[in-house]
């Protein structure tokens, strides 16, 4: 058992019933030129947060932990997206139109692809979602019970949309989830720092936090999980 010392109280989890799941890190998002460049966003912002989750993610991996990538993107008919979502704002591109790196948020299209510091490996498990929850309309909880999954610990973008989004989500259907607070980032710094005062407010409401150095010093020191 692994325990970290994260907020509000102490975090525990076997890493056999554990899965490290990475939100939406994705070129359209992460990279220049992206869907979330065209809404007048500073995408460095999101980037900067590229090497501590490689640090994660590898040392995970190296603990034979299960890994989750998701990746927000549409059936190339648009079958799955909304005309509410697609038409709401101003953007300059929306989702389905041409832009710098193919259709925007588009499965299948090289802005969709996850950025390739964090790219998946074979054996783990990829969900294109139409939502901004993890959960909405895939097959991730069914992935996640056959597999044995109790506790989840979260990294990815943006904080206050996908990320806790998919928390909420994982909340309602009985994980215990953990997000890693330097790992995770939105457009707007002061979002995300509501987001993870709501995440852990009255007793861990959504999930607990903890920074990445807290859940490394301790996964470091845990015996790998064996395969299987």
């Amino acid at each position: 058992m692994i325990e970290i010392d994260a907020r509000p109280f102490p975090y525990s989890f076997d890493l056999g019933k554990a899965a490290l799941v990475i939100i939406d890190m994705q070129r359209d998002f992460i990279e220049p030129g992206g869907f979330g460049e065209s809404l007048g966003n500073d995408v460095a912002l999101l980037s900067a947060i590229v090497p501590a989750c490689q640090t994660v993610l590898s040392s995970w991996r190296a603990a034979g932990g299960l890994v989750v990538h998701t990746r927000e993107a549409h059936q190339p008919d648009l079958s799955d997206c909304p005309p509410a979502k697609r038409n709401r704002g101003n953007p300059s591109l929306r989702i389905g139109d041409a832009g710098p790196m193919g259709r925007i948020l588009v499965a299948g299209e090289p802005g969709s692809r996850i950025i390739p510091e964090l790219a998946p490996r074979p054996g783990e498990i990829e969900i294109d979602k139409p939502g901004k929850g993890a959960f909405h309309a895939t097959p991730l909880h069914n992935l996640l019970q056959q597999a044995g999954v109790t506790h989840l610990i979260f990294m990815g973008v943006t904080t206050e949309v996908c990320v806790q989004t998919s928390m909420r989500e994982a909340n309602d259907r009985g994980y215990d989830a953990l997000l890693l607070e330097d790992c995770t980032e939105s457009y707007f710094p002061a979002f995300k720092a509501s987001a993870i005062e709501m995440i852990r407010a009255q007793g861990a409401i959504v999930g607990w936090t903890a920074s990445s150095s807290q859940l490394l010093s301790r996964l470091d020191a845990a015996p790998a999980r064996l395969p299987g």
